[in-house]
């Protein structure tokens, strides 16, 4: 601002937000139909702002800005924790969890539909649906579900309630945690 004014340090600042949004971009993953790291590339451009309004002498906007958004980010967080399905023993463990059931290789598209329609209708949605081969004619069907936290008890009682009632041989259920 001192150098070229208050045009020139417009124009910096919008060189700030593309390259921030280039940079932001690259945190932004796409996992089957999950998306990850909106959060943090909001939080890249927020504090690439902070840094332009300081730049142009806005001390005090630049304090304000930053506090909201560490408000935002810690209070958001039950929200965020909320829409991914908090379970009810109040654990945070962020995980990817799969529903298998293993059946006849001629009955994969029914057997998998029906699978996404029991998980959907307990509002657990399916990011991804995939066949693999066990060989003799069988196959697994394994959907991965788009929630992060889910309670083991209502994966146990889907995955009961296809064996007795729908009589699979074989269903089960695993989370595993992100690195």
């Amino acid at each position: 601002q001192r150098l070229g004014g208050d045009v020139e340090s417009i124009r910096v600042i919008a060189y700030v937000v593309s390259g921030i949004g280039f940079l932001g971009a690259g945190v932004i993953m796409k996992e089957g139909m999950n998306v990850r790291g909106l959060n943090t590339a909001a939080t890249l451009w927020c504090s690439a702002a902070v840094g332009a309004i300081a730049g142009s002498d806005m001390l005090a906007e630049a304090a304000l800005l930053a506090g909201l958004v560490v408000v935002a980010n810690t209070l958001l967080r039950p929200l965020v924790d909320a829409i991914n399905r908090i379970p009810l023993e109040g654990r945070s463990l962020e995980a990817s969890y799969s529903v298998t059931i293993t059946g006849s290789a001629t009955q994969a598209g029914p057997l998998g539909d029906m699978l996404v329609e029991h998980l959907e209708a307990q509002s657990l949605p399916v990011a991804e649906l995939d066949v693999e081969e066990r060989g003799e004619g069988r196959v697994d069907i394994v959907a991965t579900l788009v929630s992060t936290n889910v309670p083991s008890r209502e994966l146990d009682d889907i995955v009961d309630h296809l064996a007795t009632v729908h009589g699979i041989a074989h269903a089960t259920w695993q989370a595993r945690t992100h690195d």
